[in-house]
């Protein structure tokens, strides 16, 4: 696939520079308040960790019209000794420029890759535009494990507050870890590191009209990577503080997005999470301590509400869907005082593996589907607030871990019913 998707004058910049070992990729739409501190963060690390390594920041843009580009350009880090630098050999350059296809950060992320062949780049890394926790240790973090290590591609592990991230949570890590058995917590992170191999073999694949140019890239990315058999790791970064969302608050686009995308996946890859059984930690770097997160603030009794007005109104489609055994136990569950709610880990891994296999059999359209699926995902959500709330954050992934442990154990209940 040629480079269609660079502007001439991108060109013209990737043939001044000839080629470069690390390509920092930083998608980016009406970000011109956070990016600065990002850029800042990526240049000191490029500086302080790889000073000798030839390196490109790379700003693909989806038409920001509050100055996002010129602020990339604009920012730089006047004095290296604030950050006890003495030398830095090889500059940091620099390109801002707006990407072209499908709006989303995909097609961001294809722009990045496209310029990562271009330059022959041997390690690169993506990250988000809000973050306000990114620390010069993230670049070293990301890149090492691909230059030092030989690893392929570096997920993301971070602490976050037990009530954000509940879609990975509950769906995502789950469901990914008992398909392919990789334990990567963080499969739809948002901040990669990855070698330009992989870059380039993610530029051969034909998904950039579909919605992985959207929404699905950091999932596809992830199980794209694990399913043809890469080196994958992950690192430690600290806290991940950008602009959190309550769980409890509209879901519904971000659940459709996510979960369809994974489930798209599942059929691309059926041969190869078929044969897998169980799960195996992969290698994690950096040095893991404890931080202070921002509270998540969660209105249960709002949730719970939302979920009985499904078991309501959803009865037709959910019969379909869940079967008659499993629809009378998520009836009874409405039943339930608030105080006490409790959504059972085995009866939810069944209900993500029929969603599955619904989206499968293609039984409803995946967007109707879905979107059937949110009352009883912010029921579950419900319920783990409810547990967790008086639970440390170590008592709360381990509940996440046993999750997990259920939908490894109920993948016969997929395999058996996936024709």
């Amino acid at each position: 696939m040629d480079a269609v998707t660079l502007r001439a004058d991108i060109h013209q910049q990737i043939e001044q520079l000839g080629h470069a070992d690390i390509v920092v990729g930083i998608p980016s739409f009406n970000s011109a308040h956070t990016i600065a501190h990002v850029v800042r963060a990526v240049q000191a690390g490029l500086a302080k960790y790889f000073p000798d390594q030839k390196a490109v920041i790379v700003n693909s843009d989806g038409g920001s019209g509050d100055g996002t580009m010129a602020v990339v350009q604009d920012t730089s880090i006047a004095d290296f000794d604030t950050i006890l630098l003495h030398h830095r050999i090889e500059p940091v350059f620099k390109m801002a420029f707006p990407y072209t296809g499908i709006p989303g950060k995909g097609s961001a992320f294809r722009a990045v890759f496209e310029v990562a062949r271009a330059l022959d780049a041997k390690a690169c890394v993506v990250v988000d535009s809000d973050l306000r926790s990114i620390t010069p240790e993230w670049i070293e973090l990301l890149v090492k494990p691909v230059l030092a290590g030989g690893f392929d591609y570096v997920a993301p592990l971070y602490h976050r507050h037990k009530f954000d991230g509940t879609i990975t949570n509950s769906i995502v890590y789950p469901l990914t870890r008992a398909l392919y058995g990789k334990r990567v917590r963080q499969p739809i992170g948002g901040d990669f590191g990855f070698s330009g191999k992989l870059a380039q073999f993610y530029l051969t694949k034909d998904v950039w009209e579909t919605d992985v140019a959207r929404f699905g890239i950091d999932i596809w990315m992830t199980t794209t990577a694990i399913a043809n058999g890469f080196k994958v790791a992950q690192s430690f970064l600290g806290a991940k503080i950008h602009d959190a969302k309550d769980p409890g608050a509209d879901l519904s686009n971000m659940l459709y997005q996510v979960v369809s995308a994974t489930f798209r996946l599942m059929e691309d890859y059926a041969e190869v999470w078929k044969p897998v059984r169980d799960s195996e930690p992969v290698p994690t770097f950096g040095f893991e301590y404890s931080v202070g997160l921002e509270h998540v603030n969660v209105n249960t009794e709002r949730m719970l509400r939302l979920f009985r007005e499904g078991v309501l109104n959803l009865h037709d489609i959910w019969i379909g869907i869940l079967g008659a055994g499993d629809l009378k136990e998520v009836e009874q569950l409405a039943t339930q005082d608030d105080a006490a709610f409790h959504f059972p880990p085995g009866l939810w891994s069944r209900i993500v593996y029929d969603y599955a296999l619904a989206y499968h059999r293609k039984l409803l359209p995946a967007e109707h589907l879905l979107k059937s699926l949110l009352p009883l995902y912010i029921g579950k959500t419900a319920s783990f607030v409810l547990q967790a709330g008086p639970m440390t954050a170590h008592e709360a992934e381990a509940e996440i871990e046993k999750l997990c442990l259920e939908f490894e154990s109920g993948k016969e209940y997929l395999l058996t019913r996936w024709k």
